[in-house]
């Protein structure tokens, strides 16, 4: 009687702790309140599926619990109850798997007003590229990374000459606006997360994989590594400003193109080389 009890408590205990758990989502950021619905039905479906297992297990703890002269019944197989319980498991991953592919199919059909923007990852910081007047990135190859192109942004290529580049700084977004974002590693597997953002993907090496989003309020935001990429893993932090237009405008004017950036690296290259200051 007490174990079936305790097993009670436990699944009660347990669902209430989750229902009014001081420890919740940060506020959201962007479009994908989506995310949120989808794991909440998550979270209802397997909470009912523990309790209804929980109790049922108390249920036979007191039910069929020991007592002198009674003998157990061997009974190996019930097709009803193999019945019922397929038919329920069915439904229950039915019925979490379908909002999932709703919600993903949104998660890789991107706007066609949205703007491209890069992130590259390596150990163990983060920089980024946007596209400059033109409103186009240029084409970047591996072979082109070096310490002064981190982005291997192709020189050849003009649409990458006013590309913004922006090494182990901080990004800044509009808000409001669609933003698609390209995630490139140079080295391991990284993941580009912001949790009020609901939305990141794995970075991996020789591939560009990409999400994208609509900022929904202003504020600044943590950029997080969600993929173990070493002793540093935990460091690999930045921020992702969103701002209004007129402020991520004054923002952007002030940030160096690529083509600046590539100068300068020469001349420093240069007078290095030459043992001058």
């Amino acid at each position: 009687m007490a174990v079936a009890i305790i097993l009670l408590l436990v699944a009660v205990g347990s669902v209430l702790f989750h229902i009014y758990s001081p420890w919740w989502w940060t506020p959201i950021a962007t479009n994908w309140s989506y995310i949120d619905h989808t794991i909440s039905i998550t979270f209802w479906i397997t909470g009912v599926v523990f309790f209804a297992v929980i109790a049922f297990m108390a249920y036979c703890v007191f039910r069929f619990h020991h007592k002198e002269g009674r003998q157990a019944h061997y009974n190996p197989e019930n097709k009803k109850l193999e019945w019922w319980l397929s038919i329920g498991t069915a439904i229950g991953v039915a019925a979490m798997l379908a909002p999932g592919l709703f919600v993903w199919h949104q998660f890789v059909t991107v706007p066609a007003d949205a703007t491209e923007i890069e992130v590259m990852g390596q150990q163990w910081q983060w920089s980024f590229r946007l596209p400059g007047k033109d409103g186009r990135m240029g084409t970047t190859d591996v072979r082109y990374i070096s310490p002064e192109n981190p982005m291997g942004v192709n020189r050849d290529d003009k649409h990458g000459q006013d590309d913004v580049v922006i090494e182990s700084g901080e990004l800044h977004l509009p808000v409001g606006k669609p933003v698609k974002v390209l995630l490139r590693s140079v080295d391991v597997l990284h993941d580009f997360y912001v949790p009020e953002f609901r939305a990141k993907m794995d970075m991996v090496p020789g591939m560009v994989t990409y999400f994208w989003m609509t900022p929904i309020r202003t504020g600044t935001f943590d950029v997080l590594c969600a993929e173990l990429c070493g002793s540093a893993h935990a460091q690999m932090r930045t921020k992702v400003i969103v701002d209004e237009q007129s402020e991520y405008d004054a923002w952007l004017a002030q940030q160096k193109t690529f083509a600046e950036l590539s100068g300068r690296n020469a001349v420093t290259k240069a007078t290095y080389r030459s043992g001058g200051k």
